[in-house]
């Protein structure tokens, strides 16, 4: 802590730059934010190379507008980030996660789609000692949860199942939800090829319209490009 002036003139303690940056550090580790997107800011969010597509700045300036309306303006809705592969859907999700956890200190959490169904499906294991709540548990709590990547698992009943008791869940705690999909924002049938309609059923694909903001991200897959992996 360190003593500062305030406007009436009146000494009051504040929270020293080292102890934020700490607390901050605290909240990136919770969140479990896997290492590949930890430097995902929203400042590195790339809109200017060549051909990018016009999508991906207004997608920027809606993650930043939200940022800056939480919680107040957001009213609990989520963002819904849609888009084909590599248009940076997981980078802006994580920029808005970091910034939120930083301005606005809210205590967040990242969640692989496919990697929490395995997590629910390992702990039906005798062996294991937890239990699906335990697995499903921060991802209901969690203020802000980031869920990547709905609709990667192949859809089936008990598929259905438990993004309808996590998507509910959330809506009815009025929990702020961002969620990324490669699915175009379609009711199921919408088109040949497969939609998030498809993948997640109608039912859900309903609350998500409740419950999130769509964000349309178009353009090449920027890791084929831009991103392309390369020796140093």
């Amino acid at each position: 802590m360190v003593l500062a002036v305030n406007e009436a003139g009146k000494r009051v303690a504040r929270v020293c730059g080292c102890q934020q940056s700490a607390r901050q550090e605290h909240r990136v580790a919770a969140a479990r934010i896997p290492k590949r997107y930890q430097d995902c800011i929203l400042d590195s969010f790339d809109v200017e190379f060549p051909g990018a597509d016009s999508s991906l700045a207004k997608a920027l300036h809606t993650a930043r507008g939200f940022v800056h309306s939480y919680p107040v303006g957001t009213n609990s809705s989520g963002l819904l980030l849609t888009g084909s592969l590599g248009t940076g859907k997981t980078h802006l999700a994580v920029g808005i996660l970091l910034a939120l956890m930083e301005v606005r200190g809210v205590q967040g959490l990242f969640c692989d789609y496919r990697e929490l169904l395995k997590e629910i499906q390992h702990s039906w294991n005798p062996q294991v000692n937890s239990t699906e709540l335990d697995v499903l548990k921060p991802i209901f709590e969690a203020e802000v949860l980031v869920l990547d990547e709905l609709g990667a698992q192949k859809p089936t009943d008990w598929v259905w199942d438990t993004v309808a008791l996590i998507l509910n869940s959330r809506y009815n705690d009025k929990l702020t939800t961002i969620i990324t999909t490669n699915y175009p924002n379609r009711p199921a049938g919408a088109t040949k090829e497969e939609t998030l309609g498809d993948r997640v059923g109608d039912r859900m694909f309903s609350r998500l319209a409740q419950m999130c903001v769509p964000v349309e991200m178009a353009g090449k897959d920027f890791r084929h490009g831009v991103k392309r992996a390369a020796f140093s």
